[in-house]
């Protein structure tokens, strides 16, 4: 059986909110990869609630990057048709 991923994928998830929100889909992507094992029996899962708290975070920091990228984008396209 292979060892959770738990301690990983909470400081990626709490990097994601407060650095970047990039660790955040990686946080998000490890942690359903990871509980989905976890759910067939081939991790340990006693790290279960570090990596949905992880994920959970990975989550509201992928949230956060498409809400920022779809801001900048209505910016650039508000931008682009203020000069005409």
């Amino acid at each position: 059986m292979r060892p959770h991923r738990g301690a990983v994928i909470l400081v990626y998830g709490i990097l994601g909110l407060v650095v970047c929100q990039l660790f955040g889909v990686a946080a998000w992507l490890m942690g359903n990869d990871d509980l989905n094992e976890m759910a067939a029996g081939r991790m340990d899962s006693s790290g279960k609630d570090l990596t949905k708290a992880g994920r959970t975070c990975g989550m509201v920091a992928t949230g956060i990057l498409v809400f920022q990228l779809v801001v900048i984008v209505v910016v650039g396209i508000a931008m682009a048709l203020s000069r005409n």
